[in-house]
């Protein structure tokens, strides 16, 4: 520690702030062991000196980042990628061309893969370029562009599963007596949707907050590391309507969804026991057990998309409230496990829908692996069976 008993000082490119800067113990150590290496570079020293700018001087006090991390982050999101853009192109087409899963709950459905393709479409191949140079090279605005996207994709994603919930809620729960969902509110939910991404994801392009490069130089994303109280609202305000709220109006959905279910195999229960059989097999029990796994199957879905997100909000509140020393190695997880989320659905949705996989079977023949029945009591993806119509 001796060699470092004067803190390195800092200065801002506009020349207004001067910041003091002490390595902590765990960046010492890396940059001890790393010394023959890297001797006193940093994290930063390979970003172009047109992204100096953004760089919080937080970062300048890690060493860079061992080569072998780069090209592991830059192989899993181009498998990951690979993997996302073909699988949820096909939900899209399969979900889009075959009459029989044209519904207006599909639509919901529809709208998320196609929200993940984009997502994956716009953001792997850069990244991946990005872990060969080891350093973003796109220049300052297509940072600002790509941390955008990914927070409006992100934001569609997981408003379309509230959407999905609400719609399960009120079919499951409500009966008969909620209002069918049709074509034209489907289309309008989408809207709001995408008008309510935007909206919050642009705010950061005009002042409130930024988007700025991420501790591993590779992505770019919310500025969390800046202490004045307006950056930091954003990210307060932000994880509230696009993370908080979403997750309360699910497990509220959900919650209900399992207890109308409970309540409803419980009563069939009673009534077999007193008409003295083994179960009342009628069509109704089966349409009931068909919506106990279609709540499964997407709750499983929602859970994984916020196993997704929550890294990201996690390393977001350590920033701004300064509850841990943020390393650069640390953010690559919440890259990898946000982009991970676009793999999940088409994944969920090839398993667990019969509809699916049959009309998947008809388009894409070699895929098919066996023939799954057609009785609509065992279509069970996650929100896209419309069991108004098997009700009515």
């Amino acid at each position: 520690h001796n060699t470092l008993a004067t803190s390195p000082r800092y200065l801002d490119l506009d020349n207004s702030r001067t910041f003091e800067m002490e390595p902590t113990y765990a960046a010492l150590q890396w940059a001890q062991g790393a010394a023959g290496s890297f001797g006193n570079r940093s994290v930063v020293d390979s970003v172009p000196a047109e992204m100096r700018h953004l760089i919080d001087p937080h970062w300048y006090q890690f060493p860079p980042m061992n080569p072998l991390w780069h090209g592991i982050l830059g192989f899993a999101i181009c498998v990951l990628g690979i993997i996302s853009v073909i699988g949820n192109f096909m939900v899209v087409y399969v979900f889009s061309s075959s009459k029989s899963l044209r519904t207006p709950s599909n639509l919901l459905v529809v709208n998320l893969a196609f929200s993940d393709f984009l997502m994956m479409t716009c953001m792997f191949p850069p990244m991946v370029v990005n872990c060969y140079y080891e350093t973003w090279v796109f220049g300052p605005f297509m940072c600002e562009l790509y941390a955008m996207l990914g927070s409006l994709f992100g934001c569609a994603s997981i408003w379309t599963m509230t959407m999905i919930a609400n719609d399960r809620y009120n079919v499951i729960v409500k009966g008969l007596s909620a209002a069918p969902m049709t074509n034209k509110t489907a289309m309008l939910r989408i809207l709001f949707i995408w008008s309510f991404a935007l909206v919050w994801t642009l705010a950061p392009m005009f002042g409130w907050n930024r988007y700025v490069p991420e501790g591993n130089m590779t992505a770019c994303g919310t500025d969390y590391l800046t202490k004045d109280w307006l950056s930091r609202s954003y990210i307060l305000v932000y994880s509230i309507f696009v993370y908080f709220l979403p997750l309360f109006m699910i497990i509220y959905s959900y919650y209900f969804i399992l207890s109308a279910v409970s309540a409803h195999e419980k009563n069939m229960r009673e009534q077999a026991k007193k008409m003295n059989v083994a179960s009342l097999r009628s069509a109704e029990n089966a349409n009931a057990s068909a919506e106990a796994k279609l709540a499964k199957v997407a709750l499983t879905t929602i859970s994984l998309w916020f196993m997704a997100w929550t890294p990201y909000l996690v390393i977001n509140y350590a920033g701004i409230f300064e509850t841990a020393n943020i390393s650069p190695l640390f953010t690559i997880w919440g890259s990898l496990f946000a982009k991970a989320n676009a793999v999940y659905n088409p994944i969920v949705y090839a398993i667990s829908h019969p509809k699916y996989k049959i009309a998947l079977e008809q388009k894409f023949p070699s895929l098919a692996c066996s023939r799954a029945p057609a009785d609509d009591a065992q279509s069970v993806a996650s929100g896209t069976t419309d069991v108004t119509e098997e009700k009515a």
